[in-house]
């Protein structure tokens, strides 16, 4: 087979075929159609325990890990045109945007789908207190008909007046962030295998971007190459902009630009990828532009972030509490701690999830909890001082009773 990339990395992780194409998920349907099962009820046991007749869903990512059907998920993220009523013991309707009523057609986890009515000034302009009266009434029917008599209705997110309007009909509120995130929480063996796969999906896009990561190119040339992969192999999208190269690194958070990346600057990125199965790829990277070998400064920051990533990464174990994890984690030398990153683990699924872990310099103003099996998580490290550039390194891992499974495999920079 004749070579078609010119570095290691790039062949590795490309197709079995050994081509630029894009990569084709060898799951079988089967896989899909489990996990999702799961995942109601896991959603529906949440309920259950927090003695909800049904929960009211308006975050797409919500709707998706429910019922597995997505659409125009980045604009429903600001546009409350869509939504999902999924009772403990009962139901699960889909309230879908007009005309597209069709994408659930087939979706085992869907019960009935309707058309949403969207009261929000941007749809309904002065119209918008008679369609809320008319949504309210709509959903206070389907309470009447499945809820039990049980008042109690979670949700997810709600703007103001909606909120009023169900109070007004004599529903409680709870808080139903909390349950979704219990639920998304806690993994099943097939979400883990859509996981891999959305993994394998962003490591073929970080090797493009490894290629690409010449002088003369631009950041944004270069994270163009992790969206180019993940939109052709069946991607959704990048949650940030982070890759940074040279000085753009320090401060962190800097979003990628037209700066043009010269030999042996340090290029540093953060995936936050939505991939295929609508998982999140969470990984984080630091390599030199036109791969020189690194300063010794940059050498230096490199192993100290190596070294966080690995200490902690021991520490991560089922029934380690954040406390413990905390007391035992890795202590950021004083140079670096103005720099540092703002937690050291955090959840991961179909997007970054609770549990969120602050390091040590912060962990009083963090929260009680323990790392539990089948959650996944993400450890981080970002490392600077004054002056320098900044290491960003971060890798995605199962949570066993014997520890953690890394479910990433790209490799660290050899140094």
């Amino acid at each position: 087979m004749a070579e078609v990339f010119k570095d290691p990395r790039k062949a590795t992780y490309l197709n079995e075929e050994g081509a630029d194409k894009p990569l084709k998920s060898p799951l079988p349907a089967s896989t899909l159609e489990a996990a999702c099962a799961y995942r109601l009820g896991r959603l529906r046991g949440e309920l259950a325990r927090h003695d909800c007749a049904a929960i009211l869903l308006y975050d797409p990512v919500n709707i998706h890990y429910a019922l597995d059907v997505t659409n125009m998920q980045l604009w429903a993220l600001h546009n409350a045109v869509r939504y999902a009523l999924i009772f403990a013991d009962g139901p699960a309707v889909l309230f879908e945007f007009k005309d597209a009523e069709h994408l659930s057609d087939g979706i085992a986890t869907v019960d009935e789908v309707r058309r949403a009515t969207s009261w929000i000034y941007m749809a309904a302009g002065d119209r918008s207190d008679e369609r809320l009266t008319h949504w309210a009434g709509e959903i206070d029917d389907l309470m009447h008909a499945h809820g039990g008599g049980n008042r109690r209705l979670a949700i997810d997110k709600i703007e103001p007046p909606g909120l009023k309007a169900l109070e007004d009909l004599g529903y409680t509120y709870v808080e139903g962030q909390e349950l979704t995130e219990r639920a998304r929480a806690i993994k099943s063996a097939d979400e883990i295998d859509l996981m891999r796969w959305t993994i394998r999906v962003c490591e073929a896009g970080m090797a493009r971007m490894y290629e690409a990561s010449e002088p003369g190119r631009t950041e944004q040339e270069i994270w163009a190459e992790l969206h180019h992969e993940n939109a052709r192999s069946g991607g959704g999208w990048l949650e940030t902009r982070l890759l940074l190269a040279g000085p753009h690194t320090n401060p962190w958070y800097a979003e990628c630009s037209d700066y043009v990346c010269r030999e042996g600057d340090m290029i540093s990125f953060d995936t936050d990828m939505i991939g295929p199965y609508g998982y999140c790829a969470d990984l984080s990277r630091s390599w030199t532009c036109g791969h020189v070998a690194m300063t010794n400064r940059q050498r230096e920051l490199y192993l100290t972030a190596r070294e966080q990533i690995e200490h902690n990464l021991a520490l991560v174990k089922a029934g380690v509490s954040f406390a413990e994890f905390n007391e035992k984690s890795w202590r950021i030398p004083e140079k670096h701690q103005p720099y540092r990153y703002s937690l050291a683990v955090h959840g991961v699924g179909m997007a970054d999830e609770w549990p969120v872990v602050l390091l040590h310099p912060d962990f009083e103003h963090g929260y009680d909890g323990h790392f539990e099996e089948n959650m996944t998580v993400c450890v981080e490290s970002l490392i600077g001082e004054e002056g320098s550039e900044c290491i960003k390194l971060e890798t995605q891992v199962l949570v066993t009773e014997d520890g953690a499974e890394r479910l990433d495999s790209f490799p660290w920079e050899d140094v």
